[in-house]
């Protein structure tokens, strides 16, 4: 597949996916440590005709033709739950898709066999912490209303953006987690 020479976004890929790699670069130049973003995903031909100030104020030229421009919501409140705060979201029309970027830590499917039973979820964390195997992620996932979905995965050990894995189910808890935000 060969890549654009501006960005290294593939040539080929699809708005939504454009947008999870363009959301995945933003967020890696605010570094690591951060908390979880949302953003809306907005149509950015139908952005740039019903708001054309808001979308020059954003850089929505005339060549956005078939693309999705996310927009970043206000911060989740800290100490949230967020499949709490995720339940909470109800988007306006004009919201063709929402993103979400967070870190987590994660193990190797090898790693499973380990875990000691009868953890509570505090526990489990602290073990998951402290396992030698453990690799920090960001994880940045996108749902649309008609149901498409993409992942970008970013491990914070290959924290360059040739080495980001993107895929339509690589989280697929947190993609459901968000695809019921446009559920009435």
């Amino acid at each position: 597949m060969t890549n654009n020479p501006v960005d290294g976004t593939p040539l080929a890929a699809s708005p939504l996916t454009r947008a999870v790699l363009e959301i995945d670069e933003y967020s890696a130049g605010l570094g690591w440590d951060q908390p979880a973003r949302l953003f809306a995903l907005v149509d950015s031909a139908k952005l740039r005709e019903q708001e054309p100030a808001l979308a020059s104020q954003l850089g929505i030229d005339d060549d956005a033709a078939a693309s999705l421009t996310p927009v970043e919501q206000d911060e989740i409140p800290a100490g949230t739950p967020l499949d709490e705060f995720l339940a909470t979201i109800a988007w306006p029309d004009a919201v063709a898709g929402c993103a979400l970027t967070v870190e987590r830590l994660m193990l190797p499917p090898s790693a499973e066999d380990s875990v000691p039973a009868g953890l509570d979820e505090k526990q489990l964390a602290k073990w998951v912490a402290e396992h030698p195997d453990r690799q920090e992620v960001r994880m940045t996932v996108a749902v649309l209303r008609d149901g498409s979905r993409e992942s970008a995965l970013r491990l914070r050990e290959k924290d360059a953006t040739s080495e980001v894995l993107t895929g339509a189910s690589l989280v697929p808890g947190l993609a459901d987690a968000l695809a019921a935000t446009f559920e009435a």
